[in-house]
């Protein structure tokens, strides 16, 4: 219970920190940086975490997959690693003896054929049992895998049908400390004060260069227009 726990909450931080990001959304502006700010701790521990994380995850998926065909293929008793550490044996019951049925001059049906041979031969059913149950486990856990959030199951859905997404509420800018904004300046962003590359909008309703708003938001974690909270999640990549 606790592993999946843990797994769980470190997929859900990695996510939160923007971890999994593509790099081409970053864009290819030359000259066009961030502002330099001071690296705290924190930015420091989240910097070797997005880095370490996804090595990990898949060294320990690689570490499951191979306890899984070591356990389908009767070469360990154990499909768990944590099973070998506690000693849980887990071993297929021996199925009770079958009673003897006395053959029948004719069947009904090819059901009724059908439970005649099994019922005549389990062992036929049993044998059938190595090949079906390894093909089900592995299609079940590609399931898995595909409908993880890490899977390119979500890059590769459709878009939904419906109406569209109205644009969120433009604030008024903070009367102290927050940047100056032209309104009569489009397609400019607020911090380089160059064309927007790669647009990022905020919840507060105002876009920005993703290369310039992601460093911001990571080391402030507010907008610097109107200077009102906002988490690196609610980034929102404008896609024209």
């Amino acid at each position: 219970v606790g592993i999946p726990y843990l797994r769980a909450k470190a997929q859900d931080y990695f996510e939160s920190i923007g971890g999994g990001m593509s790099s081409e959304l970053l864009g290819d502006l030359e000259g066009a940086q961030p502002r330099a700010t001071p690296q705290t701790f924190k930015q420091r521990w989240q910097r070797l975490f997005k880095t370490l994380y996804p090595i990990l995850n898949v060294v320990f998926e690689l570490w499951l997959a191979s306890y899984n065909i070591a356990y389908l293929f009767d070469k360990s008793p154990f499909y768990r690693p944590w099973f070998k550490w506690m000693g849980l044996d887990l071993r297929r019951a021996v199925p009770p003896q079958q009673k003897v049925v006395p053959p029948k001059q004719a069947y009904a049906s090819l059901r009724d054929r059908l439970l005649s041979t099994l019922s005549s031969s389990p062992r036929l059913f049993l044998d059938s049992l190595k090949v079906l149950l390894p093909l089900s486990i592995f299609f079940i856990k590609f399931l898995e895998w595909w409908y993880s959030p890490s899977s390119p199951a979500r890059a590769l859905s459709a878009a939904p049908k419906g109406p569209s997404i109205p644009p969120p509420r433009l604030l008024l800018p903070h009367p102290r400390g927050g940047l100056p904004v032209d309104p009569t300046s489009y397609g400019i962003c607020p911090i380089c004060q160059q064309p927007i590359a790669n647009a990022t909008v905020l919840p507060t309703g105002y876009a920005f260069c993703y290369r310039c708003i992601h460093p911001e938001i990571e080391a402030r974690g507010r907008c610097p227009v109107t200077l009102h909270p906002v988490k690196l999640w609610e980034l929102r990549k404008i896609m024209v």
